[in-house]
C-alpha cells in the first residue's frame, strides 16, 4: 500500500512513513493510492472489536510486515475500555440508535484511534532506532486522548497546543495534570484554527520538521482515520441493515471522513450527516458549494468550534475525481481569499453521500433537555448537535447517532440544560484537584 498527497507534488510513501508523518511536504494530506480490497465477510461474525479493527488497519498496511504488531496493539488498546463491547449501540427508539464512543480512557471517540496509533508509532520509531516530536493542535478531546496515549511512551515527545479558555475545564485538566516527563502543554491565546495553523506552519518548514523529527497525531494522520472507520463497520455488522445513515458531530471532518472510508470498504452506509454547530463552514459548503472561512464562535460544543476543517481536503480530492491539480487550485484559492468553490460535478458527487445541517445553541440545549426528559439519558452537547440534525435531516430510515463524548466532560452545559450534573467516572476524579502544568503563549 502506497500513499500519495492530495496535492500531487510529493513522492508516494509507504505505511510506516505515513504512520510517522504529518502533512505531505507539498502541504497536502496523504491518502491511499488505491482503495484496498476489504472483505468484511472474511472477519468471523464473533470477532472482537479489536480483531475487526486490526483487520481494517492491516488492509492499509504492507502485509505481513505490520499485521502482527497491529493485532497485538489493537488487543491491548481496546482492553483499556470500560465496556467490553468497546463501541456499544444503545437503542433510542424505532430505527434510532446511539453509538457510544466514550468508554475509552479519556471518555471521547479520539481514544479509538490514539490508543492504537501511539504504540504503533513507538514501535516504528524503535525499528528505526529513532525518536520523534509529536506536535498536536486540539479543540479539546484530541489533546486529552494524545496525552493519555503517549504519556511515557519511549521514543516520543509530545507538545499539545490548545486554545486558551475555549475548551471545558475537564478537557483542559485531562491534559495539564499529567506528570509524564515527555509531555508539554501550551495554551494559545486564540482559537483552535490559530493553533492548527501554527502546527501546519511547523510542518511546512521542512528543514525544521526534519531537524526535530516532527510527527502528527491529529486526524491529518491517515492511520487515525483508518482506525476510526472500524466503529462504523462494527455498527453495520451489529445492526445488519441493508442501508444505514450516520449522524456525526463534525468539526475537523476527520470522524465523518472515517465514515466515508468505511463506505469505500463496503459498509452499507447510505448517507453521512455532517452535523455542525453555529461554526457552520461545512454545512454551508455542502449546501451551497462554497467553502468560505468565517469567524469562530465559542459554543457549548467546543470540539466543533472550527472554521478550517483540515480533512475536508481529502474529500475535495475524492469528489474531484482524485485530481491533485484541482485540489492545488482550490487550496491556493482558499489560502489567498479564505474561500473556494467546489466544481458542480464534484458537489454532486459529494452530495451522494453527505448531507449537512446546522444546529444553534438554543436547539442544542433543548435537545439535551428533551433526551433527558424522554429517555432519562444524559448526552453531551456534541452528541446533541448530531441528534438534532438527525431528527431534521433524516426523520425516516435507520439512523445511528454518534455519541462522541461522555456528558461528564461538559458538566456545566449539561447541568444548565437538564438540572442534572453528570458524574465524572471514578478514574478521572483526581484531575479535579491535581496541580496543572502548562505554558501560555500569544498566537
Amino acid at each position: 500500500m502506497r500513499y500519495v498527497s492530495t496535492r500531487g507534488q510529493s513522492p508516494a510513501i509507504g505505511f510506516e512513513d505515513v504512520l510517522l508523518s504529518g502533512p505531505a511536504p507539498d502541504g497536502g494530506l496523504y491518502v491511499p493510492e488505491t482503495w484496498p480490497l476489504f472483505d468484511a465477510t472474511a472477519v468471523k461474525p464473533a470477532a472482537s472489536y479489536a480483531e475487526l479493527t486490526a483487520s481494517i488497519v492491516a488492509a492499509f498496511a504492507e502485509a505481513p510486515a505490520w499485521r502482527g504488531a497491529i493485532e497485538r496493539h489493537a488487543h491491548a488498546a481496546y482492553a483499556r475500555f470500560d465496556d467490553p463491547r468497546v463501541a456499544p449501540l444503545r437503542e433510542l427508539g424505532p430505527r434510532r440508535w446511539l453509538l457510544e464512543l466514550f468508554h475509552g480512557p479519556t471518555l471521547a471517540f479520539k481514544d479509538f484511534a490514539l490508543q492504537l496509533l501511539a504504540p504503533l508509532m513507538s514501535e516504528a520509531l524503535e525499528r528505526r532506532r529513532s525518536r520523534a516530536t509529536v506536535v498536536a493542535a486540539t479543540s479539546g478531546d484530541t489533546g486529552a486522548a494524545a496525552v493519555a496515549a503517549l504519556a511515557n511512551q519511549p521514543n516520543i515527545d509530545l507538545v499539545v497546543l490548545h486554545p486558551k479558555g475555549r475548551i471545558s475545564d475537564v478537557q483542559r485538566r485531562q491534559m495539564t495534570t499529567t506528570t509524564a516527563r515527555n509531555l508539554r502543554n501550551v495554551a494559545i491565546e486564540g482559537t483552535f484554527d490559530d493553533a492548527q495553523a501554527l502546527v501546519k506552519q511547523l510542518f511546512a518548514d521542512q528543514a525544521f520538521a526534519r531537524a526535530h523529527r516532527l510527527a502528527a497525531i491529529n486526524s491529518i494522520n491517515w492511520v487515525r482515520i483508518a482506525a476510526q472507520a472500524a466503529y462504523y463497520i462494527a455498527a453495520c455488522r451489529t445492526l445488519d441493515r441493508p442501508r444505514l445513515t450516520f449522524s456525526v458531530p463534525t468539526g475537523n471532518f476527520g470522524d465523518v471522513f472515517a465514515g466515508y472510508v468505511a463506505k469505500q470498504l463496503g459498509a452499507p452506509i447510505e448517507r453521512l450527516i455532517v452535523a455542525t454547530n453555529v461554526n457552520d463552514i461545512l454545512a454551508r459548503a455542502i449546501a451551497t458549494g462554497v467553502y468560505a472561512r468565517g469567524q469562530v464562535h465559542a459554543t457549548m460544543s467546543p470540539a466543533m468550534d472550527i472554521q478550517v476543517a483540515s480533512n475536508f481536503e481529502r474529500m475535495l480530492f475524492e469528489s474531484h475525481g482524485r485530481d491533485p491539480a484541482a485540489v492545488r487550485a482550490l487550496m491556493a484559492a482558499f489560502a489567498a481569499r479564505g474561500t473556494l468553490t467546489i466544481a458542480p460535478d464534484a458537489l454532486t458527487s459529494l452530495r451522494r453521500t453527505f448531507v449537512s445541517d446546522r444546529v444553534d445553541e438554543q436547539e442544542t440545549a433543548a435537545t439535551i433537555r428533551r433526551v433527558h426528559e424522554e429517555l432519562k439519558l444524559l448526552i453531551d452537547p456534541h452528541t446533541a448537535v448530531a441528534m438534532a440534525a438527525a431528527g431534521r435531516v433524516a426523520p425516516d430510515g435507520d439512523v445511528v447517532v454518534l455519541a462522541t463524548a461522555h456528558p461528564a466532560k461538559f458538566p456545566e452545559a449539561v447541568e444548565a440544560a437538564t438540572g442534572a450534573k453528570p458524574v465524572l467516572p471514578e478514574r478521572l476524579r483526581a484531575i479535579v484537584t491535581a496541580p496543572e502544568r502548562f505554558d501560555t503563549l500569544p498566537n
